[in-house]
């Protein structure tokens, strides 16, 4: 958040949120959270990481058990959900079947008491905005999975709310059409004047669509930032781990110099890093290293980091190669080779070398996954 950011520019803010269902453990654990107006703030983790129970308590189907959630500098633990003025998707798109389109998207001005020709023109300007103005006719049961969800997409805002929350909006959609979508949401969005906090678990779906994504683990915010310095720029070795493919290297500092240090890796390998979430030499550490950055058979002297390799599997994915391989005592170690590059015709057995900076081999804490 930038130093010029004004408590106006705060649409919702969580402010010391708890949340047990059991009264003992805690699902959300003191979660202080901002988010910004008009802004696409992403909720990202894994199952069980608490991401889904924050929208919920905000959009008020679920109480907080400590703590105020405040929307546009108002309290609203005490407003129930359909006096909140939110706007919601969700993955099953929860669409009236006995309905047709343009009845769906009506219902919610009708629930509000709008006049009827101002329900005309809001569910024409809706309908038109998502690309659907020839389907009004038509029941949900008729229309594809893409076209239900736009649907519900459109009836979300139907009703012109300052605030869009989505839960795992695209999951029911295959490959090629999520993706479709992730990008129509994201043009919406651009065209509007409209807040939206969006919850997944896909990592990509976040990148792609988020002015910030927020990483949520066993309750609390592991790191809350731009897709950019989220990817780039981990600060810990959950984060690295589940954003991105990610190398791993474990080891201990041996010495500190700067914003630099030395790393010895259990294979026995010295790696220069960039020190991140280590104080001094003697601490154990998890260095990140992301397998576009390593590059195959380097200029000599170009990189700190230079070491012997063999290639164990090359798997040819389009417009990458990627390439595992054994080095610094690690077999498991990943390179994505551009299928335009010299080194895309490299086979199994090869022996190579591979080369990174210091700057993108980062230092992190110890990684707890598998």
């Amino acid at each position: 958040m930038s130093s010029g950011t004004t408590e106006t520019d705060n649409y919702v803010r969580f402010d010391a949120v708890q949340k047990s269902y059991d009264g003992e453990s805690l699902v959300i654990k003191d979660l202080n959270l901002d988010v910004q107006r008009g802004e696409f703030l992403t909720l990202l983790g894994p199952s069980g990481s608490g991401k889904t129970t924050c929208l919920m308590m905000l959009a008020g189907f679920e109480p907080a058990t400590h703590g105020e959630i405040y929307l546009d500098g108002r309290p609203i633990n005490a407003v129930p959900p359909h006096r909140r003025g939110i706007g919601m998707v969700f993955q099953n798109y929860a669409l009236f079947p006995h309905m047709t389109v343009n009845e769906n998207l009506a219902f919610p001005l009708q629930v509000r008491r709008i006049n009827k020709n101002e329900i005309e023109s809001r569910v024409k300007r809706a309908l038109e905005m998502v690309r659907l103005s020839e389907f009004g006719a038509r029941r949900p049961g008729q229309l594809s999975g893409g076209q239900q969800q736009r649907v519900a997409v459109a009836r979300a805002l139907v009703f012109d709310p300052k605030l869009v929350l989505m839960d795992e909006p695209l999951g029911a959609l295959d490959k090629q059409l999520r993706e479709q979508m992730q990008y129509e949401i994201k043009h919406i969005h651009d065209n509007l004047e409209v807040t939206v906090v969006y919850v997944t678990h896909d990592q990509s779906e976040a990148l792609t669509m988020s002015n910030r994504i927020c990483v949520f683990n066993e309750g609390i915010i592991e790191q809350l930032a731009s897709p950019t310095d989220l990817y780039e720029r981990p600060n810990n070795a959950f984060v690295a781990q589940f954003i991105g493919e990610n190398n791993t290297l474990p080891g201990q500092v041996t010495s500190v110099n700067g914003n630099h240090c030395q790393v010895q890796t259990d294979g026995g390998a010295t790696v220069e890093a960039l020190k991140v979430n280590v104080n001094a030499s003697g601490d154990r550490t998890t260095l990140s290293l992301r397998p576009e950055r390593v590059e195959v058979n380097p200029e000599p002297g170009k990189f700190p980091n230079v070491f012997d390799a063999r290639v164990e599997e090359l798997i040819y994915l389009g417009d990458h190669i990627r390439t595992r391989a054994s080095v610094c005592g690690q077999t498991d170690f990943i390179v994505k080779i551009p299928n335009a590059s010299e080194h895309a015709v490299l086979q199994a057995g090869d022996s190579v070398k591979f080369g990174w900076s210091a700057e993108d081999c980062r230092a992190l804490d110890v990684y707890q996954g598998a």
